[in-house]
């Protein structure tokens, strides 16, 4: 017979009692924890009985990464909760911050997504000096500039004897980074629990996990081979220029990276390519580039098959780059293309995929499947072969498959909303799909259902995503996990590392029990002293709301007061006459070559209207950050600083970038008595420009081609309504782009 917790604010009969469950609570609430449990043992349940206690003492906060998570948590607190639904409260970016100030000062409960409540912190719209407790969810995620960090320092300045509870599955299997966790949680211990425990493993399913091993087919490996020619030659030449030891035949993407950030170090000291070591360097830079992309290409034919392979040459094939240019007109890869061209064969994981799950389904015909794939284009080709499986071969019970990717839209790949994922995950638990081919977005962070089998079509050398896989199966009844192996290829590489550090952060884990107790983890109850002195005079710095906050919260860290604000023109505002505008080294690169990114008309805007505006450019990549010649980038500062009188500073990262804004607004506002007023104002664009904007807006229409239009018809009106033979004799206007103007012109609207 099932026992149910009993509390005056846990409604009866809704949440199961379980002693591990209890005991972690327990000991949670004794000091700052880091739980440890796996996928599925009730994590969230563990954090509601910590907040029914803390409740009493003033208001509990739970943040969970993503906003379907955060939703769900809510939709658990509010069915088990013995209060009011009014003071459960969500809080995510789509509540305005006007209203967020109301609703926080009635919630009792807040459930939110971090990136809200760190920009709530920055602009002093709230303050955690009442919260009693604070839950992180997805804990192992609060490293480095990640929200998490920052609002647990505000937590523990504002409220030092607050209480706080990391929970994870996951924690990762490198010392230094679980260390960093837990210091930056301020947590005391770690609570630990296994499947295998005792408290814990009548709860526990048991999971049937397979490896099956995939012999490549001779195409394949002949493509393969001719790839690993052009490897090997980009190596050589790599290790001739002494960058990279010799004789080597292959080489980890870690170290590419590496050898990328060594080369644009170096290109700093030479550049212009004015003598030969300056033109080793960006020959260097070129072969890595290169090297880079052969090595992607080999691990796709070895581990995704030949249409995830064409669809990358396919892309490579619009990269206007020196580097891909070499690369494709390299003999043995254009052999490679003709080969791939021609070849129909399917990678043989493909039929491998359709028998696994045919058989779930045979056997267990109301199962849930996921295919873990590690590429867009995989879990599309894989979607698409079980409904062609489908069809072919009359199957019963029938699959239902489903891509599910996440949010980010690419070219001819747009992504998948958060609505439209949830909408899936319902259709995924009510059967109408029961196949999830999934990227890394159902690793964590939505609430989807058990399944019955989680098959990963290729492994993953990250020991924290190959645990949150594995945890989608046996939560409720006995799971199976099938992992396939590419023979002879990086698939076993991937799949023995993974192991190993599965292996070693259970080992990990074990040993860092009471870790903040060894390490002396002690919340500073001390006030932080500013960072810079300021001599008790205060700094005001005007931030715009769309701002990364990585600046204003090293900022703020200096003691500067930051006001939040949507800034028409520049991100920062230090004095009434001085602007700032921030550009990372690859935005300002993206402008540049993007025109619709309005780079120049934002310098315009800035030049116009501050007496003193500048530019911070920010990043040490600013040469390799793109494959732009340096001539054109060195135009482009020409440019800014002649053509606009803009002076360019230059920034490593955004901690130089904040003590520039520090150093510069104190100037103005101490020392030269400047007041600090927001006036920019956006320039309205010339009726010129507006036809330009209006006709350039449609897609793959760029200012150029807009210009010819508008010269050619006249007027706005007469573009719009011009037949596409009468467009196709506007210069620049292929047929392509004639029809792409008609349909978005002539379309029926659908909205």
């Amino acid at each position: 017979m099932t026992e149910y917790i009993n509390h005056p604010l846990i409604r009866p009969n809704t949440v199961e009692q379980r002693l591990y469950q209890l005991n972690l609570a327990s000991s949670a609430l004794k000091k700052s924890s880091l739980i440890v449990l796996p996928t599925g043992l009730g994590k969230t349940v563990i954090a509601l009985l910590c907040l029914v206690e803390k409740l009493k003492d003033g208001k509990c906060i739970i943040l969970s990464p993503t906003k379907p998570l955060v939703e769900q948590h809510a939709n658990f607190l509010k069915s088990v909760l013995e209060i009011p639904e009014k003071e459960i409260l969500v809080f995510t970016g789509a509540i305005q911050p006007s209203k967020r100030i109301e609703l926080w000062k009635r919630g009792r409960v807040i459930v939110a997504t971090p990136q809200v409540i760190e920009n709530d912190l920055l602009g002093k719209r709230i303050s955690l000096n009442e919260v009693a407790f604070m839950t992180f969810d997805e804990a192992h995620r609060a490293v480095g500039n990640y929200s998490y960090v920052y609002i647990a320092e505000k937590y523990k300045q504002q409220n030092p004897s607050g209480l706080i509870l990391g929970i994870t599955a996951s924690p990762g299997s490198d010392e230094d980074h679980i260390n960093e966790v837990c210091k930056n949680l301020y947590i005391y211990s770690i609570e630990v629990r296994t499947e295998v425990d005792r408290d814990v493993k009548d709860y526990v399913h048991s999971k049937e996990i397979e490896w099956i091993y995939i012999k490549l087919p001779e195409e394949i490996i002949e493509i393969k081979s001719l790839m690993e020619k052009v490897l090997k030659d980009r190596l050589s030449k790599l290790s001739e220029l002494g960058f990279i030891r010799q004789n080597r035949k292959e080489i980890t993407k870690s170290e590419l990276l590496e050898l990328q950030q060594r080369l644009q170090t170096l290109l700093q000291q030479y550049p212009i390519p004015s003598n030969d070591y300056a033109r080793k360097i960006y020959k260097g830079i070129s072969l890595q580039a290169e090297i880079f992309k052969v090595n992607h290409a080999i691990e796709l034919i070895e581990t995704q098959g030949l249409d995830a392979l064409k669809k990358y040459f396919e892309r490579l094939s619009r990269d206007k780059s020196l580097a891909t240019k070499r690369l494709i007109a390299e003999l043995n890869i254009k052999k490679a293309i003709h080969l791939a061209l021609q070849c129909n064969s399917e990678h043989p994981k493909l039929n491998k995929v359709k028998e696994i799950v045919s058989e779930q389904l045979k056997n267990h015909p109301d199962s849930r499947v996921i295919v873990f794939t590690n590429y867009r284009d995989t879990a599309e080709l894989v979607a698409n072969s079980l409904v062609r499986s489908q069809v072919s071969d009359h199957l019963t019970p029938k699959i239902k498959p489903i891509k599910f990717i996440g949010q980010s839209s690419k070219y001819k790949d747009k992504g998948m909303t958060q609505k439209k994922q949830v909408e899936i995950i319902d259709k995924f638990k009510s059967g109408e799909y029961n196949v999830l081919c999934a990227t890394a977005i159902a690793e964590e962070g939505l609430d989807i259902p058990s399944t019955d089998l989680v098959l990963f079509y290729e492994p993953v050398p990250s020991e924290i995503r190959s645990i949150q896989r594995s945890g989608r199966t046996g939560r409720f009844r006995s799971g199976r996990i099938v992992v396939l192996i590419a023979k002879g290829t990086k698939d076993e590489v991937y799949y023995w590392s993974s192991r190993s550090k599965e292996k070693k952060m259970q080992k990990k884990i074990k040993d860092l029990s009471d870790i903040g107790e060894k390490n002396g983890l002690m919340p500073d109850k001390t006030e932080q002293k500013p960072l810079l002195d300021f001599d008790g005079e205060s700094v005001k710095i005007y931030v715009d709301n769309r701002e990364k906050p990585e600046v204003a919260k090293t900022l703020e860290k200096f003691g500067v007061e930051i006001i939040l604000k949507n800034l028409e023109v520049a991100d920062y505002i230090l004095s009434e006459r001085v602007g700032v505008q921030r550009k990372i080294t690859l935005d300002l690169l993206n402008g540049l070559i993007n025109k619709k990114m309005d780079l120049f008309r934002q310098l315009k805007d800035l030049s116009r209207n501050y007496i003193r505006p500048i530019l911070i450019i920010e990043g040490e990549d600013l040469y390799t950050a793109r494959q732009v010649h340096p001539n054109a980038i060195r135009g482009l500062l020409a440019s800014i600083s002649i053509d606009f009188g803009i002076p360019i500073i230059f920034s490593k990262n955004s901690e130089e970038t904040a003590i520039y804004l520090y150093l510069i607004a104190k100037r103005e506002q101490i020392d030269l008595n400047k007041d600090l007023i927001s006036h920019g104002k956006r320039s309205a664009l010339m009726l010129n420009e507006q036809q330009e904007y209006v006709v350039s807006s449609i897609a793959d229409i760029g200012p150029v081609v807009a210009r010819n239009l508008l010269r050619h018809f006249g007027s706005v009106e007469k573009v719009m309504t011009a037949s596409k033979e009468e467009l196709r004799q506007v210069e620049l206007v292929g047929e392509k782009t004639a029809d792409k103007i008609r349909d978005v012109v002539g379309s029926e609207y659908k909205g």
